[in-house]
């Protein structure tokens, strides 16, 4: 069955089972989410030194395996990947319950468990991104793109508050079980999928390295690539620092409870649910470079408002300035990601994508711990600051690029266009 517009992609069977994943696994993100340093900070009394460690567990694999996860990925079906990824991780996360029923629960088994967790998230985000083009085609990323956003969007306005009311029922342990069934949830939708890709088979004798060499030169010699790169990295660096400190400076500076904590988090997300749905307007508007510096210009003064909080209205009032921080971060997204899977050749889709995961997401984990020694130094406070005024200055490597007035980006053409047009040939 064609994909037309007028139908939309969740008429199509098999995306429509990706969507569902998306949706349930989502959710089920944001339970982990909170719950995680909440379980740090309230069952095992972590400072926020420990709680900064933990952020940086969560994206240190990216560090560690993500240039090799994307020659792996383009050896493999990229369905398969994502359920064997989606049952590990679901079993990591019951490990840390049985823990606290037993209590034998211990800080060092959550560094174990993100870390490991953050391994097999590689691996699931690496195949996630390149399995899209396969599903819906080049000329429908945007389309594919902005509909899963608008389920993260959803899913960041709603999970947290419902994550923070769960921790307090429940109690945080406790909602991991739940995530768990997010999880498995989600494998049984991308095995409900019936396409089947064609990989192309590795030439006898080609190794690892050369593969990896190929994704790295692909990205490097790109100067449109790079500049979207240093931006998001940039970014990802100064707003890991701002959001390791974030909860910490809510729950002991302003003293509030799981349940505000959630509500606030939940109201920052609808503006990225707003972005989901104005990206595609954007970019026809503007054009898809401008959009991605434009999107990000106003990050880190909304960001600001949250370290300038007190008890009150203003509390709130930082929550409305997440609101622009999250339909920009959004909006900037899915521009440059479908850029990206656009520009790519079928058969580098997992080597781009994990280069680029491997340069952006790498920044993370030097992100979480300079927060957590900023954190002792500085205060929750202090450190957002920092945050503030670095993500602030993300969006300058665009706008000082080709990119600045680019209204249509370059892409590529591949198999995807035959199978968007014929969903079904590869079943």
């Amino acid at each position: 069955m064609p994909i037309t517009r007028r139908l939309g992609l969740l008429r199509d069977h098999d995306f429509r089972g990706l969507f569902v994943s998306t949706t349930v696994s989502q959710f089920g993100h944001q339970l982990t989410t909170l719950a995680i340093p909440l379980i740090a900070v309230a069952v095992l009394s972590a400072g926020e030194f420990q709680v900064g460690m933990l952020t940086a567990a969560a994206s240190a694999a990216f560090l560690l395996v993500g240039l090799p996860a994307g020659a792996w990925v383009d050896r493999m079906r990229r369905r398969n990947v994502l359920i064997v990824a989606d049952v590990a991780r679901g079993a990591l996360l019951l490990t840390v319950p049985v823990a606290w029923w037993c209590d034998v629960l211990t800080i060092w088994q959550l560094y174990v468990v993100v870390l490991v967790n953050g391994v097999f998230t590689v691996f699931f985000d690496v195949a996630y991104q390149s399995y899209l083009p396969h599903l819906v085609g080049r000329r429908h990323l945007m389309e594919g793109n902005s509909k899963l956003e608008a389920v993260r969007a959803v899913s960041q306005l709603s999970g947290p508050g419902l994550a923070g009311l769960l921790i307090q029922w429940l109690t945080a342990p406790v909602v991991l079980f739940l995530d768990a069934v997010a999880l498995a949830t989600s494998a049984l939708a991308v095995a409900r999928i019936r396409s089947r890709e064609v990989v192309e088979p590795v030439a006898p004798g080609t190794r690892l390295r050369t593969q990896i060499g190929e994704g790295l030169r692909f990205v490097f010699g790109n100067r449109l690539l790079w500049s979207i790169a240093l931006c998001t990295g940039i970014g990802n660096l100064f707003y890991t620092m701002y959001a390791s400190m974030e909860l910490v400076f809510l729950a002991r500076e302003l003293h509030q409870t799981p349940g505000t904590i959630g509500l606030i988090f939940s109201v920052s997300g609808a503006g990225g649910l707003l972005g989901a749905f104005v990206a595609r307007r954007l970019t026809a508007r503007f054009g898809q470079g401008p959009t991605m510096w434009l999107s990000m210009l106003p990050v880190g003064p909304a960001a600001a408002l949250m370290p300038m909080a007190a008890p009150g209205w203003s509390l709130w009032l930082a929550a409305l300035g997440g609101v622009v921080v999250s339909m920009g971060v959004v909006v900037y997204n899915i521009t440059q990601v479908s850029f990206r899977q656009g520009l790519t050749p079928d058969r580098l889709l997992g080597r781009m994508n994990a280069t680029m995961r491997f340069l952006v997401w790498g920044t993370m984990p030097l992100g979480g711990l300079i927060g957590g020694v900023l954190g002792e130094i500085l205060g929750a406070r202090g450190t957002m600051w920092v945050g503030v005024v670095g993500s602030g200055l993300a969006f300058l490597p665009i706008v000082l690029s080709p990119l600045r007035r680019m209204r249509e980006l370059p892409t590529t053409g591949g198999d995807s266009d035959v199978l968007a047009e014929n969903p079904k040939a590869a079943a």
